[in-house]
C-alpha cells in the first residue's frame, strides 16, 4: 500500500459562497475526526477572529495564516496569536508569507517592495516574540523594539508560505513547517528538495512540509467549476505559468497570457488541470495524487473542500477524503 500523507483542513473562502460557510467546514472537520484546520484571511473574516471563534466550538488544532507580513508586523501577529490562544483556551500556530499584490498593494495599499527581505526578518522578528520575549530587532526592513506579550505566550510553531527561491530559503532556515499552495507533486517536489538542501546547509533539520490542496467530487459539475474558478487567476502568473507548462497545459497558459474574458478563460480549463493541482477524480486518481504528494516529501495535505449548494461547507467531500486516507 501507498504511503500517504497526514490531512489536515484548510478553509476555502470560496467568493461564489456565504462568508458564514467556513464555520460549517470547521465544524465538519471537527466531527469527522480531523486533528487541524488552516485558516487563512482572505476578503471576509479576519484571521484571528474568526480563529477565536472556532476555537470555542470544536477540538481542532488551529493554525492562523499565512498572514501577509507586508499587511501585519510582527507585534500584532504575536499578539493576535495569544489573544486567540487565551481566548479560545488552546495553542495556536502561525503562518506567513508575502501574500500577492491584490491583497497588499490593491486592498492595503502597501508596498511588496523587497518582499523577501520583510519575509526573512518578520520571521525572525515574530519568533522570540511569540515566545513572550522582549525583542530589539532592527532589520533592513523590519524593526520592532521593547514590547512582550503580557498574555501567555502561545509558543506558537512558525509557518512559511513559499514559492520563491528566497521564500524556500527563509522556511528552510528559520521556520517550523513551509506551506506550500496550488501546485503539482512534481513542482511541490522540487521545492521540496531545495528546501531540505538550504536547510542542511544552514546545519538544521528540515521543516515538515504542508500542502494546500482544492478537493472537489468529479461527478459534481458545480464542486468542481468552483475548483476551476480557483485556478484562473494563476495560469498566466510567474512561476505558475511555467508549472501549468511542464504539466501540459502550455497551450492553455499562452491564451491565458493573451488576456483573454475570464469567462472565456473558465470554458478552457480542463478537468484534468485541476486533477493535476488538486483531489478531483476517481477513489484511485485521488488515491494516487496524495500518494504522489507523499512521494514528494508532502507531510500534510490541507484539503480545501469545495462547498457548492449540495454539499454546503463541504462535509461529504472531507468524508470520502478520510475514507481514502484511512
Amino acid at each position: 500500500m501507498s504511503i500517504l500523507p497526514s490531512l489536515a483542513v484548510s478553509l476555502g473562502f470560496w467568493q461564489d459562497r456565504p462568508p458564514a460557510e467556513a464555520l460549517e467546514t470547521a465544524r465538519h472537520a471537527d466531527a469527522l475526526g480531523y486533528e487541524r484546520l488552516w485558516i487563512g484571511e482572505m476578503a471576509t473574516y479576519d484571521a484571528f477572529a474568526l480563529a477565536t471563534r472556532i476555537a470555542a466550538g470544536t477540538r481542532l488544532a488551529l493554525t492562523v495564516g499565512p498572514l501577509a507580513v507586508a499587511v501585519r508586523d510582527p507585534m500584532l501577529i504575536a499578539r493576535g496569536a495569544a489573544s486567540v490562544a487565551d481566548l479560545g483556551g488552546r495553542p495556536v500556530d502561525v503562518a506567513v508569507g508575502t501574500s500577492s499584490p491584490l491583497v497588499v498593494s490593491h486592498w492595503h495599499g502597501r508596498s511588496r517592495e523587497r518582499s523577501a527581505r520583510v519575509l526573512s526578518e518578520s520571521v525572525r522578528a515574530l519568533r522570540p516574540l511569540l515566545a513572550g520575549e522582549k525583542t530589539d530587532f532592527q532589520g533592513e526592513a523590519v524593526s520592532t523594539r521593547g514590547y512582550h506579550l503580557r498574555l501567555a505566550a502561545p509558543g506558537s510553531s512558525l509557518a512559511v508560505a513559499a514559492f520563491g527561491p528566497a521564500a524556500v530559503r527563509t522556511a528552510a532556515r528559520y521556520a517550523d513547517r513551509m506551506v506550500l499552495n496550488l501546485l503539482t507533486p512534481a513542482s511541490a517536489g522540487a521545492l521540496t528538495a531545495a528546501m531540505r538542501e538550504e536547510a542542511a546547509l544552514a546545519g538544521r533539520d528540515a521543516p515538515a512540509v504542508t500542502a494546500w490542496v482544492s478537493a472537489a467530487d468529479a461527478g459534481d459539475g458545480e464542486a468542481v467549476d468552483q475548483v476551476r474558478r480557483g485556478v484562473v487567476g494563476y495560469l498566466a502568473a510567474p512561476g505558475y505559468g511555467e508549472m501549468f507548462t511542464e504539466a501540459g497545459f502550455g497551450d492553455l497558459v499562452a491564451f491565458a497570457r493573451t488576456r483573454p474574458h475570464p469567462k472565456e478563460l473558465l470554458a478552457a480549463v480542463p478537468r484534468e488541470l485541476v486533477g493535476a493541482v488538486g483531489l478531483v477524480g476517481s477513489d484511485e486518481e485521488v488515491r494516487a495524487q496524495l500518494a504522489a504528494y507523499a512521494a514528494a516529501g508532502v507531510d500534510e495535505v490541507a484539503v480545501i473542500p469545495a462547498s457548492v449548494g449540495a454539499d454546503p461547507g463541504g462535509r461529504a467531500t472531507l468524508e470520502r477524503l478520510r475514507r481514502l486516507a484511512s
